[in-house]
């Protein structure tokens, strides 16, 4: 099976107040010191990995994180990564990874 992760990073580096971290941390289950951290650091907010044993949970939280931050205006990129070649994504392409056959045009 290939090893396939999507990766969700926050633009701009911003300094988000706690609240908005406490309620990342309620759908990502990552601390808030940590993804204070990683966006501090442009790195990922939340890395969901695709179609193994974690998919169950992961996808689901990768897209509840992408709808709060779509609430809340916060701006964030994607990015597929697939064994190790990372290559920057869009939301309908994201939908066509997790809704394949759902009319989507096939990769």
């Amino acid at each position: 099976m290939t090893d396939l992760a999507i990766s969700l990073t926050l633009d701009g580096r911003p300094d988000l107040p706690s609240a908005i971290l406490q309620a990342l941390y309620r759908i990502t289950d990552r601390s808030t010191v940590e993804m204070r951290h990683a966006i501090r650091a442009g790195e990922p907010l939340y890395t969901a990995r695709l179609f193994g044993t974690a998919h169950i949970v992961t996808a689901p939280r990768l897209e509840k994180a992408i709808a709060f931050l779509t609430d809340h205006g916060l701006p964030f990129s994607l990015t597929e990564s697939i064994e190790g070649a990372q290559t920057p994504i869009d939301l309908a392409t994201l939908r066509e990874i997790l809704e394949p056959g759902s009319g989507a045009t096939a990769r």
